[in-house]
């Protein structure tokens, strides 16, 4: 839901999110039953909506889609607001290095964005794909990142997350993975041991500014079946290798402000 005090924006963003994630044209049958607005109102927002071109309205099978916009400002925010162009060579190489999944993440709200991926040479089938928003509670990428928030920053992160036991394995409470995550911060890397989707597993590293802040996390990802955390636990350093060089390569670079800056950044230090 649209916070309080967001207005009419809020709530026809939310629309545009609900649209968007359908993965697919949708019709307004399809979201006013999943809808928390009255008819006329949904109509209201989608009318608005296609008219700013934020989305496409098909008259022949009378669906909705993300709309060609959107797909300009969603390409500017990736340039801009993503760590995604600065470390492209830097993922080429370590998985050239590795020959497994590499992930490339940020916090969105306390979640998990996926911003861009490299696939094993034997491509494995599993949820994390470029784009997606993922939980940062059982997940390798959400873990180094949460591990590495000031007490605030966490809190509301912590906030935010749903808690949902994906497999046996999965944390469900916060305060267990405040345990972890004060582990994760000393040894300085995170694992996901299949508890987001069974059979996969990870090892994760923060990629932090000179000051500390958390700009994005980096992972290697596998299966049980091809190796275990011991093996991956060996890629450390070429992945700590590879976030120190993607957070020099970002340099001063203006991010957007998140929950992942310190009490001294927000006050407008870099």
């Amino acid at each position: 839901m649209a916070e309080a005090g967001d207005g009419t924006v809020g709530k026809a963003l939310e629309v545009l999110d609900r649209v968007a994630a359908y993965g697919r044209p949708v019709r307004f049958t399809e979201l006013l039953a999943d809808s928390p607005y009255p008819k006329a109102t949904l109509y209201r927002f989608l009318q608005t909506l296609t008219n700013q071109r934020m989305l496409a309205y098909d008259p022949d099978r009378q669906t909705y889609a993300p709309g060609m916009r959107l797909v300009r400002l969603a390409h500017a925010a990736w340039a801009q607001s993503s760590l995604a162009p600065i470390a492209r060579p830097h993922l080429d190489r370590l998985s050239g290095m590795v020959g497994e999944t590499v992930h490339l993440a940020q916090l969105d709200h306390g979640q998990v964005l996926y911003v861009d991926k490299r696939n094993a040479r034997t491509p494995v089938q599993m949820f994390s794909q470029a784009g997606k928003v993922g939980p940062a509670y059982c997940t390798g990428v959400g873990k180094a990142m949460l591990a590495f928030l000031d007490a605030g920053a966490l809190d509301a992160a912590l906030a935010q997350q749903s808690w949902h036991g994906f497999t046996h394995k999965t944390v469900t409470t916060a305060e267990a993975l405040r345990t972890r995550l004060a582990e994760i911060r000393a040894r300085g890397f995170a694992f996901d041991d299949e508890e987001h989707e069974p059979g996969i597993i990870c090892i994760a590293v923060p990629i932090l500014s000179a000051t500390g802040r958390v700009l994005g996390a980096l992972s290697v990802t596998s299966t049980t079946d091809r190796t275990s955390l011991e093996r991956l636990a060996q890629l450390t350093k070429p992945l700590q290798d590879t976030a120190t060089a993607i957070a020099r390569d970002a340099g001063d670079w203006a991010f957007p402000d998140t929950e992942a800056r310190t009490p001294a950044l927000r006050q407008g230090g870099l």
